[in-house]
């Protein structure tokens, strides 16, 4: 494996300088919680209530989420909040991966979600499609804090913390609680020759009580949801006229992401999804100090994807396939256009948790998590008949993921020698998991409700990561230096791949590999005003079973191109300034400073090379970019008083320039800015407390351009596939009608901004809740 053979000039600058805000969690000082505000900024958050971890963060409650922002599902909590931005390309979308500051939407594996310490991230991939977190399994209404870890500086965290870390937490009751949301939805969505209004509906409930040592908490909810398309039809115009084909009208002449001339002929993905989740968590106290909790968490989702055609012969009926005459030109448009779009998806995923925990605060707590997360059923049936025959039934395939998975086995310990406050806080843990991968694809003589027959193809395989950590803080005020490091094996087994036309029965080779990752982070805080930070990291990110096990299909061949990828090695390095201030009444504000740089050397990227030997024929696939580079700087600031009683402001604005390095694989893709990553984005929040029954919000949300290819030919950006840059602006409005009711209206994207990200994103969506507590 590469590794570092020292830290680099920037690195030694950073520790010299002794430029660092860094302090424990007792001596850090942030502003007074003030009534309203969107994003609190920390330089120190505890995963648990025992011990900091050494990493900028920004948070936001409950509380102040519900009074701002439109939510709908949990991602939502995170709308606002500095270079986050969830996937969601429609409410309840399943397929939202999230950014991060130094990745795109295509980089699912380079951050980590967590929900009360449970990994939920689907780490068996690394994508916007099923390796997306599993969200589902919290509800909203359970949430108590949301917050956003910024790079991988922490020892306790694995590789995939590159970018950041999500840690959702929920509460537990005191005494007796229960609660009831009633939510719909509506989006108009106006685009080409679909114009249409698509709603949702929410109902979802919480009921939990305390009874001596043992506390409880249900939560369940219904989601029915219908999507805008999701994908354009197209067909690339011929270079030349002809007289050829069956005419039909109603194509739409555009472009798409390389600027070639297309036809659009109708749009597909138009879904309708109905989703339930019911979570139960159980607690114990032993003790007043040993505590175990017990979390079931199930999830349900029924997909049904339709296909609108554009398209009408001579008679009226709608077209879908066929030798075509659109304006003059011959298409030859073949049953997969269309029966590619047109899917039905089943859903039910089982989640499982124990924890065991010591939390007194004294010189040794500990912690004892294992968790295990079960696709029970997953299958995704798609025709292979043209329409419109295949709206009633034939030929088809089912994709299943069945039996796959993980678990995860944690355990940790705190140690502070001279207590609380000492000098030294030491955490150390150990870490274990396995993802499996099972994906066989059947064939089906009834794509809608067949048994499968023959298997068409199958990926296989299974990864363990085995880890010891250890972290120190050190405070020798007004600096501390927080030094740690993650020692990692990977493995990976019983990889295989099948294929039955064309042939392929191949057992791919067992992986393994070790790395030593270091992190170090100094502080100095001159004052409680002020602090400055100075952080460096090195993390591996070890391939995931799909990356490793994916096949290529090439006409009449069939190829798993590299089963033996090695690791991502990023370098990450930050420096940071926060100044705080206190204004009158107890209000206050922050600003921080950000300059952030990140180095990775073997990036696993999908990107275009020869697969065959001596071919020139190019085809897309994850491989191991040499090198790419990321810098930028990130300015994050919350004024809660700005002159008008309960009128308060927070925002953030980030530029970041990335490069491939090199990349030995396809030159041409050298200097060009990663893909999916923008050069600028921003936010803000403006929330006015006008009673205290009434809040106020006015949110936007701003990013550029960015590229979906690697070597950055796609110029195009406004259409399908391509990525375009939006500013959009949300409001919302809360009323509480008593203590118990509480009322909300929104819109997002207010501007009714037509963008994409990849996929056709939604427009105009106005948001209605009214919800009850006990």
């Amino acid at each position: 494996m590469h590794r570092h053979p020292c830290l680099s000039a920037s690195a030694l600058a950073l520790s010299a300088a002794l430029l660092g805000a860094q302090a424990s969690a007792q001596g850090v000082q942030t502003p007074p919680t003030p009534p309203n505000p969107q994003v609190i900024v920390t330089a120190v958050r505890p995963t648990v209530a025992v011990h900091p971890v050494p990493q900028t963060a920004v948070g936001v409650t409950a509380e102040q989420v519900q009074a701002t922002t439109n939510v709908t599902t949990v991602e939502d909590e995170l709308k606002y909040l500095p270079d986050v931005l969830i996937r969601e390309r429609h409410i309840g979308d399943t397929q939202d991966p999230i950014t991060t500051r130094t990745s795109g939407v295509g980089a699912s594996a380079r951050s980590l979600v967590y929900e009360d310490g449970v990994l939920v991230s689907a780490l068996i991939g690394n994508n916007n499609t099923n390796a997306s977190p599993r969200w589902d399994l919290v509800s909203p209404d359970e949430v108590a804090r949301t917050e956003v870890l910024y790079g991988p500086f922490s020892a306790a965290f694995p590789g995939n913390s590159i970018g950041e870390v999500v840690q959702i937490t929920t509460r537990m009751p005191e005494h007796f609680e229960a609660s009831a949301t009633l939510e719909g939805a509506w989006q108009d969505f106006g685009q080409f020759s679909t114009n249409r209004t698509f709603p949702t509906g929410r109902v979802s409930g919480t009921v939990g009580d305390r009874i001596g040592p043992l506390s409880f908490w249900l939560s369940a909810f219904h989601l029915d949801t219908e999507s805008q398309p999701l994908f354009d039809v197209t067909a690339t115009t011929p270079a030349s006229p002809s007289a050829a084909g069956t005419p039909v009208t109603g194509a739409v002449p555009t472009a798409n992401r390389m600027s070639q001339p297309v036809a659009l002929l109708g749009v597909g993905g138009l879904e309708h999804q109905t989703e339930d989740s019911a979570d139960l968590k159980l607690a114990y106290d032993f003790t007043p100090s040993i505590t175990a909790v017990y979390s079931l968490g199930f999830f349900r989702n029924f997909d049904q994807a339709g296909v609108q055609t554009y398209l009408r012969n001579a008679a009226g009926a709608p077209v879908y396939s066929g030798s075509l005459n659109i304006g003059g030109y011959n298409y030859v448009v073949a049953p997969s256009a269309f029966d590619n779009d047109l899917y039905h998806l089943e859903e039910d995923h089982l989640a499982q948790s124990l924890a065991l925990k010591s939390i007194t605060g004294g010189a040794f707590d500990w912690e004892l998590t294992a968790s295990d997360y079960q696709y029970l059923k997953d299958e995704q049936r798609t025709p292979s008949t043209a329409l419109p025959g295949a709206f009633s039934g034939g030929a088809g395939t089912i994709t299943s993921l069945d039996n796959s998975g993980w678990d995860t086995l944690d355990a940790r310990g705190w140690w502070r020698p001279q207590g609380a406050d000492g000098l030294n806080q030491l955490s150390f843990g150990l870490h274990d998991d396995t993802f499996r991968l099972d994906s066989p694809k059947y064939n089906t003589a009834d794509w809608i409700g067949g048994a499968p027959t023959t298997t068409a193809s199958l990926a296989r395989g299974d990864t363990n990561t085995a880890a010891v950590w250890v972290e120190d803080l050190i405070t020798l005020r007004p600096v501390t230096l927080t030094l740690g490091g993650r020692y990692e094996h990977w493995t990976a087994y019983d990889g295989l791949n099948a294929s039955l036309s064309p042939p392929l029965n191949v057992h791919q080779p067992d992986l393994h590999a070790d790395a030593f990752s270091p992190k170090a982070v100094l502080a100095y805080t001159p004052d409680p005003d002020w602090r400055f930070t100075a952080s460096i990291g090195q993390a591996y990110r070890f391939p995931t079973v799909e990356e490793l096990y994916q096949a290529v299909t090439t006409g009449n061949q069939v190829s798993v191109p590299n089963p033996n990828l090695r690791p991502e090695d990023a370098l990450s390095e930050e420096l940071s300034a926060q100044r705080n201030w206190t204004g009158t009444g107890g209000a206050g504000g922050l600003l921080r400073l950000s300059l952030f740089q990140e180095d990775v050397r073997n990036a696993l990227i999908s990107q275009s090379a020869p697969l065959l030997p001596g071919s020139s024929t190019l085809f897309s696939f994850v491989q191991n970019v040499g090198h790419t580079r990321v810098q930028g700087v990130e300015l994050v600031g919350q004024e809660q008083d700005l002159g008008v009683p309960g009128l308060g402001l927070s925002g953030w604005i980030t530029y970041v320039n990335s490069d491939i390095v090199s990349d030995a694989s396809f030159p041409a893709a050298v200097g060009k800015q990663l893909p999916q990553l923008p050069h600028l984005r921003a936010g803000a929040v403006e929330t006015w407390r006008a009673t205290p029954k009434l809040t106020l919000t006015v949110a936007e949300r701003y990013s550029d351009r960015s590229f979906g290819t690697i070597n950055n030919v796609d110029h195009f950006a406004n259409t399908f596939t391509g990525f375009s840059g939006f500013f959009v602006a949300d409001v919302h409005v809360q009323y509480k009608l008593t203590r118990q009711v509480t009322a909300d209206l929104g819109v997002d994207n207010l501007n009714d901004r037509k963008y994409f990200l990849f996929h056709p994103f939604p427009q105009r969506t106005f948001v209605a809740q009214l919800r009850y507590t006990y």
